[in-house]
């Protein structure tokens, strides 16, 4: 089973962590690059669309599609 990774990131102001698979946090890092955006800020804009989804499960979801496209 592969081990979570777990990174401290700001949103909106307040400091929360989230835990993702490194493999997850790779693509996100693609993500934020091909978007020209820092990996904060495509998790904020993630945040901001997520609706009742938690983070993590939100930026599982965007990776995959993003890994898929």
């Amino acid at each position: 089973m592969p081990r979570l990774r777990k990174r401290s990131i700001l949103l909106a102001g307040h400091a929360t962590s989230m835990a993702l698979e490194p493999e997850f946090w790779a693509v996100l890092e693609e993500m934020a690059q091909d978007q020209a955006v820092s990996l904060a800020g495509l998790i904020a804009r993630l945040d901001e669309t997520r609706g009742e989804r938690p983070l993590a499960s939100a930026c599982r979801v965007a990776a995959l599609g993003f890994a898929r496209r």
